[in-house]
């Protein structure tokens, strides 16, 4: 049997991507993506949500051009969902979702 991983968002970038290059010389983006929702309550009143998308994106190119990844830019991503573990200071176990990207694209907007 078949199974599928797939994530696709097209959202708000909610601060300027983080880079953060390791020894071995690959470099991990880190962005939060904003996307938005709207439905009327029973009172007919139109209600508007946003949630907050973690991404890790690892830098496939040294070359790659991601200067785009700023607050406020429209951006398109195409990954996978990952959970991850890790123990926090207190030396309680947590747990992170995040979207692991391998497409990251800049999403123009026609005026």
């Amino acid at each position: 049997m078949k199974t599928i991983n797939k994530v696709e968002i097209q959202g708000f970038l909610g601060q300027d991507a983080e880079e953060k290059t390791f020894e071995s010389g690959r470099i991990l983006i880190n962005i939060s993506i904003a996307t938005s929702e709207g439905y009327k309550n029973s009172d007919g009143e139109w209600i508007n949500t946003t949630t907050w998308h973690n991404v890790v994106y690892w830098k496939n190119k040294k070359d790659e051009d991601l200067s785009f990844l700023k607050k406020g830019e429209l951006i398109s991503i195409m990954g996978k969902l990952n959970t991850r573990k890790y123990t926090d200071k207190n030396g309680q176990d947590q747990y992170i979702t995040e979207v692991v990207a391998y497409k990251v694209e800049q999403v123009s907007v026609l005026a």
